[in-house]
């Protein structure tokens, strides 16, 4: 279901002043606008006003000139792949779609970078590097936008790792709420040369400014990968042989859990041959030899804990089933109850609460009866849970309102956060005080009112109390 919010004051002026620029790449089409509001969460959609198509830097920076002098909302969009209401506009307003951004730019591969337009998805990217020996490491599972994860500070199965979003931007271009254009920084892979500004808008969820162009770093592809499935006879088994592994100072590239239920599903959608138990999915970067003996070593871990057998191999055909299947998880969970609404939500904890923090999770799934599988990128502490409801049952929806408040809270005791990689959003703005604490908070408020004064950068998100 979508609101229609009362129309900006103002859009009707916006749209005239770039008609002559946009021609027919601004639109008032409800087909349009309906798909540029949120669509993956079970906040209503909020629809803008219009869409406009942006091609360049300058293009961004005219639409956003002509909302500023008639104080239009703007809400900047990729692929509209985020999960916590990113990209409705509760305010009305002009939706600034940046996917025709897609060119790359440079691929500097003595240094190892590469120069991107926001539009670029990370798939896309990936296939233009294939013949240089590098690739972009962040993998959220879907192929979403490089400016979208940018702006989300997005991470994924590799960030243990390779990092996040913050670890492999090096420096970008945005503009700002009143037109201007800035960059954070050069290509130097380190300055210390005044505010680390790129670090500001990474993880600032398009209130602060739109992303027009990046700087990422690169990685040279691993010489040799292996990777496979170990089942396990609890949840808790298998987080103690996480931490046992990250403790031992093993280089896991990506290392994923699958509780019982969601193993299951995937078996079911894939067609692989997985145990209907606990699994951790894992991979191996490095040479031969390395990767070999990293195997060997997590095997011999899993087993202390109960696991195993570690069943692995090297062979790519067989490691690309496995992780399509992982990134299928969300869409095989659907099976789990058909016509039910799936509501994906994340924590992250310190690693050594892991196996606290997801035990103590399943127990109240177990308790309310409730559908809700788990995966998680537990090599950094991040699960996901997501619960299946029945959006006609209010008595439903009221019970996974309070099942995310708790668990949202539980994190947060033990020193975690609300979101390890979703970003924040609409939706879980109600926590960042009880997370932050309100000085913290206030700062952040402080920022937002400097740069955006008039609130018109993504209103109703993250740090914004104004609506």
């Amino acid at each position: 279901m979508a609101l229609q919010p009362s129309p900006a004051p103002g859009i009707a002026k916006v749209i005239d002043a770039l008609r002559p620029i946009l021609g027919d790449r601004i639109t008032t089409a409800a087909a349009v606008r309906e798909q540029h509001a949120s669509q993956l969460t079970w906040l209503l959609s909020q629809l803008p006003d219009a869409v406009a198509f942006a091609e360049s830097t300058a293009e961004v920076a005219a639409i956003v000139k002509a909302c500023a002098a008639e104080n239009v909302p703007m809400i900047a969009f990729g692929t509209g792949t985020a999960f916590e209401g990113h990209v409705n506009a509760p305010a009305g307003g002009l939706s600034i779609d940046v996917s025709r951004m897609n060119r790359i730019l440079a691929v500097n591969t003595e240094d190892m970078d590469c120069v991107v337009q926001p539009g670029v998805t990370r798939q896309t990217l990936n296939s233009y590097l294939r013949d240089t020996g590098l690739f972009f490491p962040v993998d959220p599972g879907a192929d979403a936008s490089l400016g979208g994860m940018t702006a989300t500070r997005a991470s994924g199965t590799n960030a243990v790792r390779y990092g996040t979003m913050k670890d492999n931007v090096v420096a970008l271009t945005a503009v700002l709420p009143n037109g201007d254009v800035v960059r954070t920084a050069r290509r130097a892979r380190k300055s210390s040369a005044g505010y680390d500004l790129t670090r500001l808008m990474v993880g600032s969820e398009g209130t602060l400014g739109i992303i027009t162009e990046l700087v990422l770093k690169l990685s040279p592809v691993p010489e040799a990968v292996a990777g496979g499935i170990c089942p396990f006879p609890t949840v808790r088994a298998a987080c103690d042989a996480v931490i046992a592994t990250i403790q031992s100072a093993i280089p896991v590239a990506r290392i994923e859990l699958l509780d019982e239920v969601t193993a299951a599903a995937v078996r079911s959608h894939s067609g692989l041959a997985l145990m209907d138990s606990p699994l951790l999915l894992l991979e191996f970067h490095g040479s031969p030899q390395s990767v070999a003996e990293q195997s060997q070593r997590f095997g011999e871990i899993a087993e202390t804990f109960g696991g195993g057998p570690f069943e692995w191999s090297d062979k790519a055909e067989q490691r690309a089933k496995l992780w399509q299947a992982r990134h299928d998880a969300y869409w095989a969970c659907l099976a789990l109850r058909p016509g039910a609404r799936p509501i994906p939500t994340d924590v992250c904890v310190p690693i050594a609460r892991l196996a606290d923090c997801v035990e103590q999770t399943k127990a109240e799934i177990a308790e309310l009866g409730l559908i809700a599988p788990v995966v998680g990128h537990v090599g950094d502490g991040n699960f996901h849970v997501q619960p299946m409801v029945d959006m006609s049952n209010p008595d439903e929806i009221a019970t996974v309102k309070r099942f995310i408040e708790r668990m949202v809270e539980r994190a947060i005791a033990m020193d975690g956060t609300c979101t390890g990689e979703h970003g924040v959003g609409q939706e879980k703005r109600r926590y960042l005080e009880l997370e932050h604490g309100p000085e913290t908070l206030a700062l952040m408020r402080t920022i937002k009112r400097a740069i955006d004064p008039h609130n018109l950068m993504n209103p109703g998100k993250l740090v914004d109390n104004s609506l």
